[in-house]
């Protein structure tokens, strides 16, 4: 930033110039987003650290001196509010997952891939303190602000800055090397990770490096490993979300006395008005939060954020929902289109003692598979391309017990050909009830005494059992960010599908399979499908158009 300009903007804002004050709270508020944002990985504190940083500089605007020194004056105000809000933690918050992950939202919006998107989700492995400075060290390598001003804002000495840095980069490599180890397909390190919740913590840290430094298979690295430093210079800031905006109540104060304090009325309402903005198909709200919308006949945003679920304490609806809505494209109806329809509307439930439809034969050259016969995905990223002509399974084991919330479905993603849903089995929905069930659960998604497992608004409820077919090639991304859940993906053939949806477990069918597929090629595609290869699979749009 011009240093002539901007003290300039300081010195008129002192001097009581509103339009100054304006232009200086949003000139400098991306940064102070960037420092609390990436200190706190997206925590739902945020926009209060944020705010009250921001309140507290523009109140204590007229104590500063000399205008140059703004930035690190203002940095040292974030890194203060950031250390004061550690130690307001209560117990019960310091398990409080993030509200938006910032190691995602920093993939996402600046598009980082290959070492760089490693770098960004290895600060999940971090310790708070360490989180804190790399904050700032990474804007100082990305040029946003000086080695002087990083200490300045930790209130130490450069050279003990210059200790502590490296000693945080050492523990980032290894991070980098936990995030490399993850997305490949060690059985050990698999086997070590199965009683593990998937919340990255300091001694999970410690265990898995223990593995990775004793394991040929992680140990190994398949290509040259960038220093940290260089995969970040140059990396702009992550944007503000549209419509970002602050609270009201600033930090407990009232309007009346925020302006006292020195905010103009323009800056005022910007910062104050419930902001809603509507772009591309999703309406924006207040504090950043996402809600998808879509107009009856707009076709859907093709990178659309996956919605924060808002009825996590809702249980799974067990009775039938209302019928699906017609869809108003008059196209819609013909059977021109040989890869079937979309599944965007919520099925009923059918009744338990009704035998399946019967399933036609299509060819089958059979599937090949990159996980092998019985591809274990876990984790987040977990991912196997498939590639033939055939029958495909997708057995779900949904772990509301070790991680309850918003379930962020799997996506398929680069689909040449055709992919579409033929049947469901298993014997059940994973809401159906469970007589007898232990650990507190009441269906398969859950129950009262553990929490449940909530599919975002619109989203087909799977069986235990779900059934594709595909004539070509596709590749299925496991995106596991809320509840814990895995996928079982298995190449399978007609035969199988058919014993499968016509009976039930040993002890008696609890209810008989579902078939979609009529032969007609009406049968729906999958929900979560593109033949685009996006950077996140998890932001593919629900109602898919292939």
């Amino acid at each position: 930033m011009d240093s002539e300009h901007w003290r300039a903007v300081i010195t008129a804002a002192q001097a009581g110039d509103r339009r100054a004050l304006d232009e200086l709270v949003a000139g400098w508020l991306p940064l102070v987003y960037n420092i609390v944002g990436r200190a706190l990985n997206g925590h739902a504190d945020v926009d209060d650290v944020v705010q009250e940083t921001m309140l507290r500089a523009v109140g204590n605007l007229g104590s500063l001196r000399d205008p140059d020194s703004f930035r690190s004056w203002l940095v040292a105000i974030a890194m203060r509010q950031i250390r004061d809000r550690a130690r307001r933690k209560t117990p019960d918050r310091l398990e409080e997952a993030p509200a938006s992950d910032f190691a995602d939202l920093t993939v996402l919006r600046l598009q980082l891939e290959g070492q760089r998107r490693e770098v960004a989700e290895a600060v999940r492995w971090l310790d708070d303190e360490d989180r804190q400075l790399l904050s700032l060290w990474w804007l100082e390598v990305a040029g946003e602000l000086t080695r002087r001003e990083l200490a300045a804002a930790v209130g130490i000495t450069r050279q003990h800055a210059a200790v502590r840095v490296q000693r945080m980069k050492e523990r980032l490599e290894t991070s980098r090397g936990i995030v490399r180890a993850l997305d490949g397909a060690c059985p050990g390190l698999r086997e070590l990770t199965g009683r593990w919740d998937g919340r990255p913590d300091s001694v999970w840290r410690k265990r898995l490096a223990r593995h990775i430094r004793g394991c040929g298979y992680c140990g190994g690295t398949r290509e040259t490993v960038v220093p940290a430093e260089r995969l970040l210079v140059g990396i702009a800031l992550v944007p503000l979300p549209v419509g970002f905006t602050l609270s009201l109540a600033f930090g407990g104060k009232t309007a009346v006395a925020a302006t006292s304090a020195g905010w103009s009325a323009k800056l005022l309402g910007a910062l104050t008005k419930p902001a809603v903005a509507v772009t591309a198909g999703a309406t924006i709200v207040a504090g950043g939060a996402y809600v998808v919308t879509q107009p009856p006949d707009a076709p859907p945003p093709r990178a659309a954020i996956a919605p924060t679920a808002t009825a996590t304490s809702e249980p799974p609806r067990t009775s039938a929902p209302p019928a699906p809505t017609p869809r108003s494209s008059p196209s819609a109806t013909k059977k021109t289109d040989p890869y079937g329809t979309v599944v965007d509307a919520v099925d009923r439930a059918p009744d338990p003692d009704t035998p399946p439809a019967a399933l036609p034969r299509r060819p089958e050259s059979g599937i090949t598979s990159t996980g092998g016969p019985k591809a274990v995905m876990q984790h987040r990223g977990d991912r196997v391309t498939l590639t033939g002509r055939g029958y495909v399974l997708v057995r779900w084991q949904i772990s509301p017990g070790s991680r309850p919330g918003a379930l962020v479905m799997p996506s398929w993603t680069g689909l040449t050909g055709r992919l579409f849903h033929v049947a469901s089995g298993g014997s059940r929905r994973m809401d159906d009830p469970l007589p007898g069930a232990p650990n507190g659960y009441a269906t398969g998604m859950g129950g009262p005494g553990i929490g449940y497992a909530v599919l975002p608004p619109g989203t087909q409820q799977m069986w235990q059992n779900e059934y594709f077919y595909l004539d070509g090639t596709v590749t299925l991304t496991q995106n596991e960010r809320g509840c814990d859940y895995g996928l079982i993906v298995f190449p399978t053939d007609r035969d199988a599908v058919v014993e499968d949806i016509g009976q039930g477990p040993p002890q008696g069918a609890i209810r008989y399979g579902l078939v979609r597929d009529t032969g007609t090629d009406s049968a729906p595609v999958p929900q979560y499908v593109t033949r685009e290869t996006p950077a996140d699979p998890a932001t593919v749009p629900q109602r898919s158009r292939v």
